[in-house]
């Protein structure tokens, strides 16, 4: 199903207030974030997430070729694994 183009983007109020808090202070910090359909935005840049993908947390640095990208995108949930020839 496509998103409207009436709706705004999605993006977690908690996660919006923690990181105006700190750019209000001028400092830049890690944040843990459960967050993954949250949509980042030009003010999350340059802080670094800590995005959790179901059994810990990966630090990711948000840049601006992330701009308009998922949160979870950058968390994957998977993990390759093949089976030893034997």
């Amino acid at each position: 199903m496509s998103r409207s183009l009436k709706k705004p983007l999605f993006i977690n109020e908690k996660l919006l207030k923690k990181i105006e808090k700190v750019n209000q202070e001028g400092g830049k910090k890690a944040f843990k974030t459960w967050a993954r359909s949250s949509v980042i935005s030009p003010e999350m840049i340059g802080h670094t997430l800590l995005i959790h993908n179901g059994k810990k947390f990966l630090s990711r640095q948000i840049t601006q070729d992330m701009v308009g990208h998922k949160l979870g995108e950058f968390a994957p949930t998977r993990q390759i694994g093949t089976h030893a020839n034997e």
